[in-house]
């Protein structure tokens, strides 16, 4: 397992290959990482972590706000998106379930943009995705009626009672 100056030290690199940094300013990041991270490892809260908490309590936009025709915005977070659900799994650990619970959802209501809802709805509906389902599901249920009664007429045939019997 890494040290506390490990782990600081390659959040520091990391944040300094994408920012121009100078070579106090690597020095002032590295030991305020380090101490945010000891801090951490105590369970003491650090300077920027409290109000995040305090966000996750409070919804970020309200409920009416939330749900667009063109995107549907976190409420944990504010990030618009067409979906929710892969959003609230990767990025808040979370299921749908748990969020629409965390702010009073009702369970009617679609984690998914209405445009998008309804454009995926067209493309099936081109696809005839609905009307395949129907054959498949019409000769499904064939099969299995056939195969019922078959089994059924065989039972009950008199020949076949006659056999049993004898046997």
């Amino acid at each position: 397992m890494p040290t506390l100056l490990e782990m600081a030290s390659e959040i520091v690199n990391a944040h300094a290959s994408t920012t121009q940094m100078t070579k106090e300013e690597l020095i002032r990041e590295i030991s305020e990482v380090y101490s945010a991270l000891k801090a951490l490892e105590k369970g003491e809260h650090v300077g920027g972590v409290a109000p995040a908490v305090e966000e996750e309590a409070a919804p970020a936009v309200s409920l009416r706000k939330a749900f667009g025709r063109k995107e549907i915005i976190c409420m944990v977070c504010g990030k618009g998106m067409k979906t929710l659900g892969r959003h609230l799994r990767s990025a808040h650990d979370m299921t749908p379930k748990e969020y629409r619970n965390q702010f009073g959802i009702p369970r009617t209501q679609p984690l998914a943009a209405k445009d998008y809802s309804e454009s995926r709805k067209q493309m099936a509906i081109d696809r005839g995705l609905g009307e395949n389902l129907a054959r498949a599901r019409a000769a499904k249920g064939q099969g299995k009626a056939g195969v019922k009664g078959s089994t059924t007429k065989k039972a009950a045939s008199p020949e076949n009672a006659s056999a049993v019997i004898e046997e």
